[in-house]
């Protein structure tokens, strides 16, 4: 059954219109290759997809006096274009928004792809799929976003709330700040928005993403004494001293960091976990036994815990096990050592966090923008199957600790994110589309 108002709203609107859909997506999957964000081999040039932005809405724009829309690009850095929209409601702080429609893509290797990633392209008889590096994350959603705005301009509904669409920059690689959704909200740019939901559209599979995990990652470092294989009794083998530490280190972490009550609410598909996933050394001959040896990897925290303590608890986990070597780690055989008296040596470890901490997201279930988008999603899709996982998503729980009411979808696929072959269905958008007018006709029959 259609939400209350949503059938007016949608007979006006009408459907998700393939042709300047795919015309816009063309352009963006287009100039993907100068969207690349892993600098500094790519630095992105999303002012490229802002002005492809602009151009399909300044027709029905105030800047043309084609249409009410509001356009705006915000730039903090050099061809590194944000764009802010408005469809202004009559209604003072009745406000609904689409954020996180970001401009920048992954790297693509188009050696190990099956078609150019950079370039749009489909199968004459397969006209559903859409392939090329930003269909799924998330130049579909820019051209998704981009038509539900062009297309309100054209309609002109009369609205009570204000639909905001904030396409930004930025959001692929955190070595620089400031210039993304970051920069807009500490220049006061998005405040307007705290008076109604924000979806953030940046997830995949349809469905109400409500929780997202925290990420943390680390280096291990072992440092004992190199020498000669034949001599194991003088030597400090750093590998086995890293590989116990590590050990000893997940065992206390999963001691004080368990499985949360409220994962299962969530939906979360594992709790916390914390693993290695990199292994580096010097390098050295099969008869030398290393002196030294790093082990990296990451923490996926689920967001009922903090990051701070856990980067707190790892310093005091190292701590502890470099002031009891001899009692807190089991020694490898007979041979095996972490301290040698004789010669005043001692093994020790040493931790390093990188800088990019990430802290998880758990969407509030009692929001009404929650509600509005599982009715929407049940009306459109079908069915609703709200999910938590433990990836990260950048950004969105700054939003949520400065008072914006979060939540998170997507129209793409998940097993394409970030992937070779990336592609989404335009069935996949257009219900997008659909879901994204009935969250809209919800609230303004709330009003």
């Amino acid at each position: 059954m259609a939400s209350p108002g949503a059938a007016p709203l949608r007979d006006a609107v009408g459907g998700l219109d393939r042709d300047p859909f795919v015309a816009l997506l063309a352009k963006l999957i287009g100039e993907s290759r100068r969207l690349q964000n892993d600098p500094p081999a790519h630095v992105p040039q999303e002012d490229l997809v802002a002005q492809h932005v602009v151009d399909a809405l300044l027709p029905v724009s105030t800047d043309t006096g084609g249409g009410p829309l509001v356009v705006r690009k915000v730039s903090y850095a050099e061809g590194r274009s944000n764009v802010i929209v408005e469809y202004p409601g009559t209604v003072p702080d009745r406000v609904v928004s689409f954020v996180g429609m970001h401009m920048d893509v992954v790297p693509a290797n188009p050696d190990d792809w099956d078609f150019d990633p950079f370039t749009l392209t489909f199968d004459s008889e397969d006209k559903d799929k859409l392939c090329g590096r930003g269909t799924t994350d998330c130049l579909g959603h820019v051209a998704l976003v981009s038509q539900l705005m062009r297309r309100l301009g054209e309609v002109k509904p009369a609205l009570k709330h204000s639909v905001i669409a904030v396409f930004i920059a930025n959001e692929e690689n955190s070595l620089i700040s400031g210039i993304g959704v970051d920069g807009l909200v500490k220049d006061g740019l998005l405040d307007k928005l705290k008076h109604g939901p924000l979806f953030w559209i940046d997830t995949a599979d349809k469905q109400p993403c409500i929780g997202t995990g925290g990420a943390i990652t680390w280096h291990l470092k072992a440092i004992g004494k190199l020498f000669h294989s034949g001599l194991a009794h003088k030597a400090i083998n750093a590998m086995e001293l890293n590989m116990e530490a590590l050990k000893e280190i997940q065992t206390m972490f999963y001691n004080d960091f368990p499985a949360h009550e409220k994962e299962k609410v969530y939906k979360f598909a594992t709790p916390s976990t914390i693993k290695p996933t990199k292994w580096s050394y010097p390098g050295g001959g099969l008869n030398q036994i290393p002196g030294e040896c790093t082990i990296s990897g990451d923490i996926r925290l689920t967001p009922f815990y903090s990051t701070t303590s856990v980067v707190r608890k790892l310093q005091e986990y190292v701590d502890d096990i470099n002031e009891k070597l001899e009692t807190k780690l089991q020694t490898r055989g007979p041979a095996s050592k972490y301290v040698l008296p004789d010669e005043n040596l001692r093994g020790r470890l040493e931790i390093t966090i990188d800088r990019d901490v990430m802290s998880g997201v758990a969407c509030n279930l009692e929001s009404r923008g929650f509600q509005a988008l599982c009715k929407a999603t049940e009306e459109i899709v079908g069915h609703v199957e709200p999910y938590s996982i433990t990836g990260s998503l950048p950004l969105i729980r700054e939003l949520q600790d400065e008072g914006f009411d979060v939540q998170t979808a997507g129209y793409g696929l998940l097993k394409t994110y970030h992937a070779k072959n990336e592609y989404c269905l335009f069935s996949d958008m257009a219900q997008g589309f659909q879901v994204f007018v009935s969250i809209i006709a919800q609230l303004e029959a709330e009003v």
